[in-house]
């Protein structure tokens, strides 16, 4: 997933941002609102960790711009402000869940991964199509049933692939999953990651549409 952090205490941020790498997400880091607001108005996200207190603009200003644009990118509220009316505000401003700081990085990774599959309209924690499944909370990966090692750009490629079977998702749209700011983007990135999950998948799993991009039909057949 491409993930927003918004988080201007530098501690707290660089130790997320590992966090969030370590776990194959693609993340953003912005240190203010005004930053955040212009990261949101040019780039879609899958999920947006917000701290409230920033320099610039409040995390509520911004949080409350991206709903009246109807933007409804799952947003999880991180930050010190602990009372009940604070969580309440943020809440009713349109944050889909909330967590106090400090907190610790398994709740934070477990809320993440929950906020996601409500935002696929999932209850489970498990994808699987054509005898390829994966879990994303462990990070395991089989087909029919025999364990299969992926890179974490191999996973990031075929996670939002498997989560929405019959969804062709751009060659651009699956870079936006691998790459954050400030990372080079290399031009055969995403063919290269697709070749490599057709060799370690079956090559009839992942479905070359021409001129469009990639996905995985809704009924694919075993992997091979």
């Amino acid at each position: 997933m491409r993930l927003l952090l918004v988080e201007d205490d530098t501690m707290i941020g660089e130790a997320v941002q590992e966090l969030l790498r370590a776990e194959h997400h693609a993340v953003d880091w912005a240190r203010s609102g005004p930053q955040a607001d212009a990261a949101l108005a040019a780039q879609r996200y899958d999920l947006v960790l917000l701290d409230l207190g920033l320099p610039g603009r409040d995390g509520l200003h911004v949080l409350r711009a991206l709903r009246a644009r109807r933007d409804r990118t799952p947003v999880l509220i991180t930050t010190a402000r602990d009372a009940v009316a604070q969580r309440v505000q943020g809440l009713d401003a349109g944050a889909d869940d909330y967590l106090l700081k400090p907190f610790d990085m398994d709740e934070l990774l477990a809320r993440i991964r929950a906020l996601a599959r409500r935002a696929g309209g999932r209850s489970d924690e498990v994808y699987e199509s054509g005898g390829v499944r994966i879990q994303p909370a462990t990070r395991e990966a089989s087909v029919d049933g025999q364990p299969v090692t992926l890179s974490a750009r191999e996973w990031a490629v075929l996670e939002p692939l498997l989560a929405r079977p019959g969804a062709v998702l751009s060659r651009v749209q699956l870079e936006d999953k691998l790459y954050g700011w400030g990372e080079e983007i290399s031009s055969n990135a995403v063919e290269v990651y697709v070749h490599g999950l057709r060799k370690k998948l079956g090559a009839g799993l992942i479905v070359t549409v021409r001129g469009v991009g990639y996905m995985l039909p809704r009924a694919a057949g075993p992997a091979a």
